[in-house]
Protein backbone atom coordinates (compact mmCIF):
# COMPACT_ATOMS: atom_id res chain seq x y z
CA UNK A 1 0.00 0.00 0.00
CA UNK A 2 1.47 3.30 -0.78
CA UNK A 3 1.03 6.43 1.96
CA UNK A 4 2.52 9.85 1.85
CA UNK A 5 5.87 10.21 3.69
CA UNK A 6 3.47 12.44 6.56
CA UNK A 7 1.45 9.21 6.58
CA UNK A 8 4.64 7.23 6.93
CA UNK A 9 5.93 9.24 10.06
CA UNK A 10 2.79 8.82 11.90
CA UNK A 11 2.51 5.05 11.29
CA UNK A 12 6.17 4.30 11.98
CA UNK A 13 5.47 6.65 15.42
CA UNK A 14 2.49 4.50 16.11
CA UNK A 15 4.96 0.90 14.88
CA UNK A 16 7.08 1.96 17.90
CA UNK A 17 4.83 2.22 20.36
CA UNK A 18 4.30 5.49 20.44
CA UNK A 19 0.91 7.26 21.73
CA UNK A 20 2.01 11.05 22.42
CA UNK A 21 3.54 13.39 20.71
CA UNK A 22 4.30 17.38 21.63
CA UNK A 23 4.87 20.36 19.25
CA UNK A 24 4.14 23.39 17.77
CA UNK A 25 3.02 23.13 14.11
CA UNK A 26 4.33 25.32 10.79
CA UNK A 27 4.49 25.95 7.17
CA UNK A 28 6.77 23.06 6.37
CA UNK A 29 5.25 20.76 8.77
CA UNK A 30 1.57 20.88 8.01
CA UNK A 31 1.49 17.89 5.81
CA UNK A 32 2.62 15.68 8.83
CA UNK A 33 -0.12 18.00 11.00
CA UNK A 34 -2.98 17.62 8.67
CA UNK A 35 -2.07 13.59 8.94
CA UNK A 36 -2.33 13.64 12.63
CA UNK A 37 -5.60 15.01 12.29
CA UNK A 38 -6.53 12.15 10.70
CA UNK A 39 -5.27 9.41 12.72
CA UNK A 40 -5.68 11.36 15.89
CA UNK A 41 -8.09 8.76 17.27
CA UNK A 42 -4.38 6.54 17.27
CA UNK A 43 -2.00 9.00 18.16
CA UNK A 44 -2.60 12.39 20.49
CA UNK A 45 -0.69 15.25 20.37
CA UNK A 46 0.30 18.31 23.18
CA UNK A 47 0.25 21.65 21.41
CA UNK A 48 2.51 23.68 24.10
CA UNK A 49 3.11 27.60 23.89
CA UNK A 50 6.41 27.16 22.74
CA UNK A 51 8.77 24.91 20.88
CA UNK A 52 11.20 24.79 24.13
CA UNK A 53 8.57 23.65 26.30
CA UNK A 54 8.06 20.83 23.85
CA UNK A 55 10.69 19.84 24.14
CA UNK A 56 11.44 19.68 27.53
CA UNK A 57 7.67 18.13 27.96
CA UNK A 58 9.18 15.02 25.36
CA UNK A 59 11.91 14.92 27.81
CA UNK A 60 10.36 14.82 30.70
CA UNK A 61 7.78 12.55 29.71
CA UNK A 62 10.87 9.93 28.88
CA UNK A 63 12.61 10.38 32.18
CA UNK A 64 8.90 9.75 33.95
CA UNK A 65 8.05 6.87 32.06
CA UNK A 66 10.96 5.38 30.57
CA UNK A 67 9.78 5.45 27.03
CA UNK A 68 11.17 7.74 24.47
CA UNK A 69 9.93 11.31 23.98
CA UNK A 70 8.68 12.93 20.61
CA UNK A 71 8.61 16.54 19.62
CA UNK A 72 7.29 17.91 16.27
CA UNK A 73 8.73 21.33 15.11
CA UNK A 74 8.63 23.25 11.72
CA UNK A 75 11.25 25.19 10.30
CA UNK A 76 13.75 27.64 10.54
CA UNK A 77 12.88 29.51 13.79
CA UNK A 78 10.25 26.24 15.20
CA UNK A 79 13.79 23.79 14.78
CA UNK A 80 15.98 26.65 16.48
CA UNK A 81 13.49 26.73 19.62
CA UNK A 82 14.39 22.91 20.15
CA UNK A 83 18.30 23.49 21.19
CA UNK A 84 18.52 24.00 24.52
CA UNK A 85 15.84 21.44 24.86
CA UNK A 86 17.70 18.46 22.84
CA UNK A 87 20.78 19.49 24.32
CA UNK A 88 19.51 19.51 28.34
CA UNK A 89 18.11 15.58 26.91
CA UNK A 90 21.81 15.08 25.47
CA UNK A 91 23.83 15.88 28.36
CA UNK A 92 21.57 14.06 30.51
CA UNK A 93 21.41 11.19 28.26
CA UNK A 94 17.35 10.84 28.01
CA UNK A 95 16.04 9.70 24.73
CA UNK A 96 14.20 11.88 22.27
CA UNK A 97 13.20 11.72 18.64
CA UNK A 98 13.04 15.28 17.38
CA UNK A 99 11.08 15.54 14.00
CA UNK A 100 11.40 18.42 12.42
CA UNK A 101 10.42 19.58 8.52
CA UNK A 102 12.42 22.03 6.23
CA UNK A 103 12.24 23.82 3.05
CA UNK A 104 11.38 22.01 0.16
CA UNK A 105 15.36 20.36 -1.02
CA UNK A 106 15.19 22.53 -4.24
CA UNK A 107 15.40 25.46 -1.35
CA UNK A 108 17.88 24.23 0.71
CA UNK A 109 21.23 26.13 0.64
CA UNK A 110 19.17 29.39 -0.86
CA UNK A 111 18.52 30.97 2.55
CA UNK A 112 15.21 30.56 1.77
CA UNK A 113 11.83 31.76 4.18
CA UNK A 114 12.54 30.54 7.37
CA UNK A 115 15.61 27.87 5.64
CA UNK A 116 18.37 26.59 8.68
CA UNK A 117 20.51 23.98 8.94
CA UNK A 118 19.31 22.43 11.77
CA UNK A 119 21.25 19.16 11.19
CA UNK A 120 24.11 21.05 11.14
CA UNK A 121 23.41 23.17 14.69
CA UNK A 122 22.45 20.17 16.50
CA UNK A 123 25.36 17.92 15.42
CA UNK A 124 27.25 18.50 18.45
CA UNK A 125 24.20 17.48 20.48
CA UNK A 126 22.58 14.61 18.95
CA UNK A 127 23.73 10.97 19.18
CA UNK A 128 23.12 11.35 15.20
CA UNK A 129 21.00 13.51 13.03
CA UNK A 130 19.11 13.04 9.25
CA UNK A 131 18.11 14.78 6.93
CA UNK A 132 15.40 12.77 4.38
CA UNK A 133 16.87 12.55 0.85
CA UNK A 134 14.29 9.69 -0.37
CA UNK A 135 10.68 8.97 0.85
CA UNK A 136 11.17 5.39 0.84
CA UNK A 137 14.00 5.41 3.28
CA UNK A 138 11.69 7.29 5.40
CA UNK A 139 10.45 4.76 7.85
CA UNK A 140 13.94 3.09 7.83
CA UNK A 141 15.08 6.42 9.26
CA UNK A 142 12.73 6.83 11.71
CA UNK A 143 13.11 2.90 12.93
CA UNK A 144 16.61 3.50 13.12
CA UNK A 145 16.47 6.56 15.18
CA UNK A 146 14.59 4.78 17.76
CA UNK A 147 17.28 2.34 17.77
CA UNK A 148 20.23 4.46 18.14
CA UNK A 149 18.25 6.45 20.85
CA UNK A 150 17.61 3.96 23.15
CA UNK A 151 20.76 1.54 22.17
CA UNK A 152 24.05 2.00 24.38
CA UNK A 153 24.09 5.17 25.83
CA UNK A 154 20.72 6.55 25.05
CA UNK A 155 20.03 10.18 24.10
CA UNK A 156 18.42 12.48 21.47
CA UNK A 157 18.35 11.66 18.04
CA UNK A 158 16.87 14.70 14.91
CA UNK A 159 15.18 13.69 12.10
CA UNK A 160 14.34 16.69 9.44
CA UNK A 161 12.26 16.00 6.74
CA UNK A 162 12.03 18.66 3.55
CA UNK A 163 8.52 19.49 2.81
CA UNK A 164 7.85 17.82 -0.55
CA UNK A 165 9.38 14.46 0.96
CA UNK A 166 6.07 14.59 3.65
CA UNK A 167 4.03 14.72 0.55
CA UNK A 168 5.47 11.85 -2.13
CA UNK A 169 4.03 8.72 -1.54
CA UNK A 170 6.12 5.38 -0.79
CA UNK A 171 5.41 1.73 -0.36
CA UNK A 172 4.12 1.09 3.39
CA UNK A 173 4.46 -2.39 4.77
CA UNK A 174 4.31 -2.80 8.40
CA UNK A 175 5.98 -6.03 8.56
CA UNK A 176 8.61 -5.50 6.19
CA UNK A 177 12.34 -6.03 7.22
CA UNK A 178 14.20 -3.16 8.80
CA UNK A 179 16.95 -1.98 6.81
CA UNK A 180 19.45 0.09 8.33
CA UNK A 181 20.23 3.47 6.59
CA UNK A 182 23.54 4.22 7.95
CA UNK A 183 27.06 2.94 9.58
CA UNK A 184 25.94 4.79 12.69
CA UNK A 185 24.15 2.25 14.11
CA UNK A 186 26.45 0.02 14.18
CA UNK A 187 28.73 2.21 16.33
CA UNK A 188 25.94 1.87 19.40
CA UNK A 189 26.04 -1.41 19.87
CA UNK A 190 26.77 -2.65 23.13
CA UNK A 191 30.37 -4.59 23.51
CA UNK A 192 30.07 -7.96 25.39
CA UNK A 193 31.20 -7.31 28.92
CA UNK A 194 34.80 -8.78 29.35
CA UNK A 195 35.00 -11.39 31.86
CA UNK A 196 38.52 -10.85 32.37
CA UNK A 197 37.39 -7.17 33.67
CA UNK A 198 34.35 -8.56 35.86
CA UNK A 199 36.87 -10.89 37.81
CA UNK A 200 39.76 -8.00 38.38
CA UNK A 201 36.79 -5.52 39.81
CA UNK A 202 35.49 -8.78 41.68
CA UNK A 203 38.99 -8.95 43.36
CA UNK A 204 38.70 -5.56 44.47
CA UNK A 205 35.30 -5.36 45.88
CA UNK A 206 36.23 -8.36 48.02
CA UNK A 207 39.15 -7.07 49.29
CA UNK A 208 38.27 -3.38 50.09
CA UNK A 209 37.85 -2.35 53.46
CA UNK A 210 36.35 0.74 53.12
CA UNK A 211 33.77 0.45 50.00
CA UNK A 212 31.66 3.43 48.47
CA UNK A 213 29.21 2.80 45.64
CA UNK A 214 28.81 6.20 43.44
CA UNK A 215 25.51 5.78 41.55
CA UNK A 216 24.66 7.84 38.72
CA UNK A 217 21.95 8.21 36.13
CA UNK A 218 22.58 4.81 34.13
CA UNK A 219 21.81 2.74 37.10
CA UNK A 220 18.19 4.45 36.33
CA UNK A 221 18.43 4.49 32.11
CA UNK A 222 19.35 0.56 32.85
CA UNK A 223 16.55 -0.32 35.19
CA UNK A 224 19.08 -1.17 37.81
CA UNK A 225 17.88 0.05 40.64
CA UNK A 226 16.69 -2.95 42.18
CA UNK A 227 20.36 -5.12 41.90
CA UNK A 228 22.37 -2.12 43.21
CA UNK A 229 20.24 -2.43 46.26
CA UNK A 230 20.50 -5.88 46.19
CA UNK A 231 24.53 -5.43 45.35
CA UNK A 232 25.21 -3.00 48.14
CA UNK A 233 22.63 -4.88 51.04
CA UNK A 234 24.89 -8.31 50.69
CA UNK A 235 28.14 -6.04 50.80
CA UNK A 236 27.00 -3.52 53.04
CA UNK A 237 28.32 -0.61 51.27
CA UNK A 238 27.54 3.04 51.77
CA UNK A 239 25.93 4.57 48.48
CA UNK A 240 26.30 8.00 47.55
CA UNK A 241 24.57 9.79 44.37
CA UNK A 242 24.55 12.12 41.91
CA UNK A 243 21.97 14.29 41.04
CA UNK A 244 21.37 12.74 38.31
CA UNK A 245 21.11 9.17 40.41
CA UNK A 246 19.18 10.68 43.04
CA UNK A 247 16.30 7.88 43.66
CA UNK A 248 18.32 5.20 42.74
CA UNK A 249 17.77 3.85 46.61
CA UNK A 250 14.96 4.79 48.86
CA UNK A 251 16.86 8.19 51.07
CA UNK A 252 15.83 6.48 54.33
CA UNK A 253 17.86 3.34 53.12
CA UNK A 254 20.33 3.10 56.02
CA UNK A 255 22.64 2.42 53.33
CA UNK A 256 21.80 5.29 51.50
CA UNK A 257 24.41 8.76 52.26
CA UNK A 258 22.69 11.09 49.42
CA UNK A 259 23.74 13.49 46.83
CA UNK A 260 27.70 13.72 46.48
CA UNK A 261 29.61 17.00 45.10
CA UNK A 262 29.62 20.56 45.45
CA UNK A 263 26.22 20.59 47.66
CA UNK A 264 26.44 16.77 48.95
CA UNK A 265 25.98 15.48 52.13
CA UNK A 266 29.03 15.51 54.85
CA UNK A 267 28.55 11.37 55.07
CA UNK A 268 28.57 11.25 50.87
CA UNK A 269 31.74 13.75 50.10
CA UNK A 270 33.50 12.19 53.51
CA UNK A 271 33.28 8.88 52.26
CA UNK A 272 34.18 9.95 49.18
CA UNK A 273 37.95 11.21 50.54
CA UNK A 274 38.27 7.95 52.94
CA UNK A 275 37.32 4.89 50.81
CA UNK A 276 39.80 2.26 49.66
CA UNK A 277 38.05 1.54 46.90
CA UNK A 278 35.19 3.74 44.95
CA UNK A 279 32.72 1.84 42.68
CA UNK A 280 31.24 4.44 40.12
CA UNK A 281 27.81 2.96 38.44
CA UNK A 282 26.44 4.79 35.50
CA UNK A 283 28.26 7.78 36.65
CA UNK A 284 30.65 10.35 34.41
CA UNK A 285 32.38 12.13 36.96
CA UNK A 286 31.23 15.53 36.64
CA UNK A 287 32.98 18.33 37.65
CA UNK A 288 30.06 18.99 40.19
CA UNK A 289 31.01 15.56 41.84
CA UNK A 290 34.68 15.53 41.85
CA UNK A 291 35.43 19.27 42.46
CA UNK A 292 39.48 19.04 42.25
CA UNK A 293 39.97 15.89 40.06
CA UNK A 294 43.69 15.50 41.48
CA UNK A 295 42.31 14.75 45.25
CA UNK A 296 39.30 13.15 44.69
CA UNK A 297 38.95 9.85 46.60
CA UNK A 298 42.43 10.41 47.33
CA UNK A 299 43.08 7.27 48.65
CA UNK A 300 40.74 4.67 46.77
CA UNK A 301 41.20 2.31 44.18
CA UNK A 302 38.15 2.90 40.89
CA UNK A 303 36.01 0.59 39.89
CA UNK A 304 34.29 2.41 36.96
CA UNK A 305 31.16 0.54 35.02
CA UNK A 306 29.66 2.50 31.75
CA UNK A 307 27.92 1.80 28.67
CA UNK A 308 29.68 4.01 27.10
CA UNK A 309 33.15 3.25 26.77
CA UNK A 310 34.45 7.15 25.87
CA UNK A 311 33.95 7.77 29.80
CA UNK A 312 36.25 5.22 30.89
CA UNK A 313 39.24 7.53 32.28
CA UNK A 314 38.34 10.69 30.71
CA UNK A 315 37.41 12.07 34.11
CA UNK A 316 39.20 9.90 36.39
CA UNK A 317 41.57 7.18 35.95
CA UNK A 318 40.70 4.00 36.76
CA UNK A 319 41.70 0.51 38.00
CA UNK A 320 39.29 -1.32 36.49
CA UNK A 321 36.68 0.21 33.51
CA UNK A 322 33.91 -2.78 32.76
CA UNK A 323 32.13 -1.42 30.11
CA UNK A 324 28.58 -2.74 30.28
CA UNK A 325 24.98 -2.37 30.34
CA UNK A 326 25.01 -1.47 34.60
CA UNK A 327 22.05 -4.15 35.15
CA UNK A 328 24.05 -6.94 33.40
CA UNK A 329 27.80 -6.14 35.64
CA UNK A 330 25.48 -5.42 38.88
CA UNK A 331 23.68 -9.13 38.42
CA UNK A 332 26.97 -10.86 37.91
CA UNK A 333 28.95 -8.76 40.90
CA UNK A 334 26.19 -9.90 42.89
CA UNK A 335 26.41 -13.66 41.79
CA UNK A 336 30.22 -13.13 42.07
CA UNK A 337 31.00 -11.61 45.31
CA UNK A 338 30.64 -12.79 49.36
CA UNK A 339 28.61 -11.14 51.75
CA UNK A 340 30.28 -8.29 53.98
CA UNK A 341 28.95 -7.71 57.64
CA UNK A 342 28.82 -4.00 58.95
CA UNK A 343 31.75 -3.04 60.61
CA UNK A 344 33.82 -0.11 62.20
CA UNK A 345 33.46 1.26 58.69
CA UNK A 346 30.17 1.32 58.19
CA UNK A 347 29.86 2.92 62.22
CA UNK A 348 32.29 5.98 60.67
CA UNK A 349 29.73 6.58 57.50
CA UNK A 350 26.96 6.81 60.33
CA UNK A 351 28.22 8.85 62.07
CA UNK A 352 29.35 10.98 59.24
CA UNK A 353 24.96 11.09 58.31
CA UNK A 354 24.08 12.49 61.30
CA UNK A 355 26.57 15.93 60.74
CA UNK A 356 24.02 18.30 59.26
CA UNK A 357 24.72 21.65 58.75
CA UNK A 358 22.58 24.31 61.43
CA UNK A 359 20.44 25.86 58.96
CA UNK A 360 18.49 22.63 58.30
CA UNK A 361 17.05 22.69 61.68
CA UNK A 362 17.10 26.59 61.97
CA UNK A 363 13.52 27.86 62.19
CA UNK A 364 12.48 30.81 59.84
CA UNK A 365 9.13 31.61 58.53
CA UNK A 366 8.89 29.68 55.91
CA UNK A 367 12.28 26.63 55.49
CA UNK A 368 13.03 24.99 52.28
CA UNK A 369 13.07 21.61 53.99
CA UNK A 370 9.93 21.92 55.80
CA UNK A 371 8.48 22.71 52.01
CA UNK A 372 10.19 19.35 50.76
CA UNK A 373 8.94 17.63 53.59
CA UNK A 374 5.49 18.37 53.96
CA UNK A 375 5.08 17.43 50.16
CA UNK A 376 5.55 14.14 50.40
CA UNK A 377 3.93 13.88 54.17
CA UNK A 378 0.73 15.06 52.25
CA UNK A 379 0.97 13.82 49.03
CA UNK A 380 3.01 10.39 50.06
CA UNK A 381 5.63 8.45 47.48
CA UNK A 382 3.36 8.46 44.48
CA UNK A 383 5.01 11.64 43.69
CA UNK A 384 6.92 12.94 40.89
CA UNK A 385 9.00 15.83 41.47
CA UNK A 386 9.75 17.91 38.75
CA UNK A 387 12.28 21.01 39.38
CA UNK A 388 14.03 24.21 37.33
CA UNK A 389 17.60 24.97 38.14
CA UNK A 390 19.04 26.97 41.11
CA UNK A 391 19.14 26.63 45.20
CA UNK A 392 15.54 25.40 44.98
CA UNK A 393 16.93 22.70 42.74
CA UNK A 394 19.79 21.82 45.29
CA UNK A 395 16.87 22.08 48.12
CA UNK A 396 14.63 19.80 46.16
CA UNK A 397 17.53 17.02 46.13
CA UNK A 398 18.88 17.77 49.45
CA UNK A 399 15.81 17.44 51.44
CA UNK A 400 12.65 15.50 49.45
CA UNK A 401 12.68 11.44 51.17
CA UNK A 402 12.68 10.00 47.62
CA UNK A 403 11.58 6.18 47.64
CA UNK A 404 10.88 4.93 44.01
CA UNK A 405 13.24 5.43 40.55
CA UNK A 406 11.98 8.01 38.53
CA UNK A 407 10.65 10.45 40.77
CA UNK A 408 12.98 13.25 40.59
CA UNK A 409 13.57 15.50 36.77
CA UNK A 410 15.05 17.47 36.46
CA UNK A 411 18.33 19.09 34.42
CA UNK A 412 21.52 17.94 35.48
CA UNK A 413 24.19 18.15 32.89
CA UNK A 414 23.70 21.33 31.28
CA UNK A 415 21.50 22.99 34.29
CA UNK A 416 19.06 24.48 31.95
CA UNK A 417 16.86 27.36 33.70
CA UNK A 418 13.34 27.11 31.93
CA UNK A 419 13.38 23.35 32.02
CA UNK A 420 11.33 22.30 34.91
CA UNK A 421 7.10 23.49 33.65
CA UNK A 422 7.90 21.55 30.51
CA UNK A 423 9.24 18.53 31.84
CA UNK A 424 5.80 18.69 34.67
CA UNK A 425 3.72 18.57 31.97
CA UNK A 426 5.74 15.35 30.03
CA UNK A 427 5.87 13.90 33.37
CA UNK A 428 1.99 14.07 33.69
CA UNK A 429 0.98 13.42 30.64
CA UNK A 430 3.02 9.94 30.77
CA UNK A 431 1.87 9.00 34.44
CA UNK A 432 -1.46 10.64 34.93
CA UNK A 433 -1.82 8.70 38.06
CA UNK A 434 0.72 9.75 39.44
CA UNK A 435 0.68 13.76 41.84
CA UNK A 436 3.39 15.84 39.53
CA UNK A 437 4.99 18.82 41.84
CA UNK A 438 7.02 20.98 40.22
CA UNK A 439 9.23 23.26 42.43
CA UNK A 440 10.46 26.30 40.44
CA UNK A 441 12.89 29.28 41.51
CA UNK A 442 11.08 32.71 40.83
CA UNK A 443 14.13 33.36 38.40
CA UNK A 444 13.43 29.86 36.61
CA UNK A 445 9.79 29.97 36.29
CA UNK A 446 9.77 33.24 34.36
CA UNK A 447 11.76 31.89 31.51
CA UNK A 448 8.95 29.58 30.30
CA UNK A 449 6.08 30.53 32.54
CA UNK A 450 3.60 30.97 29.02
CA UNK A 451 3.25 27.14 29.62
CA UNK A 452 0.63 27.71 32.47
CA UNK A 453 -1.09 28.32 29.33
CA UNK A 454 -1.06 24.21 28.17
CA UNK A 455 -1.56 23.07 31.81
CA UNK A 456 -4.70 24.89 31.95
CA UNK A 457 -5.95 23.79 28.59
CA UNK A 458 -5.05 20.06 29.03
CA UNK A 459 -6.03 20.12 32.58
CA UNK A 460 -2.60 18.67 33.94
CA UNK A 461 -3.67 18.30 37.51
CA UNK A 462 0.80 19.88 38.51
CA UNK A 463 1.22 21.46 41.28
CA UNK A 464 3.76 24.77 41.14
CA UNK A 465 5.84 25.34 44.09
CA UNK A 466 7.13 28.75 43.22
CA UNK A 467 10.35 29.54 45.74
CA UNK A 468 10.22 33.04 46.27
CA UNK A 469 13.17 34.87 47.32
CA UNK A 470 13.29 37.61 44.99
CA UNK A 471 16.31 37.21 43.85
CA UNK A 472 19.02 34.54 41.71
CA UNK A 473 19.44 32.86 44.64
CA UNK A 474 22.02 30.48 43.31
CA UNK A 475 24.12 33.69 41.79
CA UNK A 476 23.56 35.78 44.78
CA UNK A 477 24.74 32.69 47.20
CA UNK A 478 27.93 32.95 45.13
CA UNK A 479 28.35 36.43 44.97
CA UNK A 480 27.16 36.56 48.59
CA UNK A 481 30.28 34.01 49.41
CA UNK A 482 32.75 34.63 46.72
CA UNK A 483 32.00 38.36 45.78
CA UNK A 484 32.32 40.37 48.62
CA UNK A 485 28.36 40.82 48.61
CA UNK A 486 28.39 42.60 45.20
CA UNK A 487 24.71 41.65 44.17
CA UNK A 488 25.29 42.58 40.80
CA UNK A 489 21.68 42.26 38.54
CA UNK A 490 20.68 38.81 41.04
CA UNK A 491 17.86 40.83 42.59
CA UNK A 492 14.23 40.48 41.33
CA UNK A 493 12.31 43.68 42.04
CA UNK A 494 9.88 43.18 39.88
CA UNK A 495 7.06 42.17 38.48
CA UNK A 496 4.87 39.45 37.88
CA UNK A 497 2.32 38.70 41.03
CA UNK A 498 2.98 34.84 40.41
CA UNK A 499 -0.75 34.27 41.78
CA UNK A 500 -2.74 36.63 39.69
CA UNK A 501 -0.50 35.49 36.76
CA UNK A 502 -1.73 31.79 37.11
CA UNK A 503 -5.31 33.26 37.67
CA UNK A 504 -5.27 35.27 34.34
CA UNK A 505 -4.32 31.67 32.54
CA UNK A 506 -7.15 30.36 34.89
CA UNK A 507 -5.24 28.27 37.11
CA UNK A 508 -5.57 28.61 41.01
CA UNK A 509 -3.13 30.38 42.87
CA UNK A 510 -2.42 30.11 46.22
CA UNK A 511 0.48 32.17 48.43
CA UNK A 512 2.26 31.26 51.65
CA UNK A 513 4.13 33.21 53.91
CA UNK A 514 4.74 30.93 56.77
CA UNK A 515 4.95 27.12 57.61
CA UNK A 516 1.05 27.21 58.68
CA UNK A 517 -0.09 29.07 54.96
CA UNK A 518 1.86 26.76 53.16
CA UNK A 519 0.34 23.63 54.62
CA UNK A 520 -3.42 24.81 54.47
CA UNK A 521 -2.62 25.96 50.44
CA UNK A 522 -0.83 22.65 50.07
CA UNK A 523 -3.90 20.37 51.31
CA UNK A 524 -6.25 23.05 49.37
CA UNK A 525 -4.08 22.45 46.66
CA UNK A 526 -4.51 18.40 46.27
CA UNK A 527 -7.90 18.32 47.62
CA UNK A 528 -9.07 18.25 43.37
CA UNK A 529 -7.32 17.23 40.32
CA UNK A 530 -6.82 20.47 39.02
CA UNK A 531 -3.47 22.42 38.13
CA UNK A 532 -2.48 24.69 40.53
CA UNK A 533 0.17 27.09 41.62
CA UNK A 534 1.80 27.88 45.18
CA UNK A 535 3.89 31.35 45.64
CA UNK A 536 5.81 30.57 48.76
CA UNK A 537 8.30 33.59 50.23
CA UNK A 538 11.40 32.53 51.22
CA UNK A 539 14.26 34.35 52.62
CA UNK A 540 16.36 36.11 50.31
CA UNK A 541 19.66 35.29 51.95
CA UNK A 542 18.15 30.86 52.39
CA UNK A 543 21.41 29.27 51.20
CA UNK A 544 22.07 25.67 49.83
CA UNK A 545 24.38 23.99 52.35
CA UNK A 546 26.66 22.23 52.51
CA UNK A 547 29.22 23.43 49.71
CA UNK A 548 32.30 22.44 48.16
CA UNK A 549 34.17 25.85 46.55
CA UNK A 550 35.28 25.18 43.04
CA UNK A 551 38.37 23.73 42.84
CA UNK A 552 38.75 22.41 45.99
CA UNK A 553 38.69 18.82 47.55
CA UNK A 554 35.13 17.69 48.67
CA UNK A 555 36.73 17.38 52.45
CA UNK A 556 36.68 21.24 52.37
CA UNK A 557 33.11 21.31 52.85
CA UNK A 558 31.29 24.47 54.12
CA UNK A 559 28.67 22.98 56.41
CA UNK A 560 27.47 26.80 57.24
Amino acid sequence: MKYTGARIVIESLIKQGVNRVFGYPGGTILNIYDELYKQKDRISHVLTAHEQGACHAADGYSRATGKTGVVFATSGPGATNLVTGIATAYMDSSPLIAITCNVATPLLGKDSFQEVDICGITMSITKHNYIVRDVNSLADIIEEAFIIANTGRKGPVLIDIPKEITALTAEWDPMRKFKPVSEKINQFKIPEIKMEEIDRAVELIEGAKRPLIYAGGGVISSEACDVLVKFAEKKNIPVCESLMGRTVMPSSHPLCTGMIGMHGTKASNSAASSCDLLIALGARFSDRVTSDVDRFAPDARVIHVDIDPAEINKNIKDSVGVVGDVKKVLELFLEKVSPREADSWNDKVSEWKKMLPSSYVRKSQLHPKFVMETINKILGDNTIITTEVGQHQMWAAQFYPYSRPRSLITSGGLGTMGFGTGAAMGAQAGCPDKYVVHIAGDGSFRMNCNELATIQYYNFPIIIIVADNGTLGMVRQWQKLFYDKRYSETTLDRGPDFVKLAEAYGIRGFRAKNEEEFVSCLKEAVSNRTPCLIDCFMNIDEMVMPMVPTGKPLDSIIMD
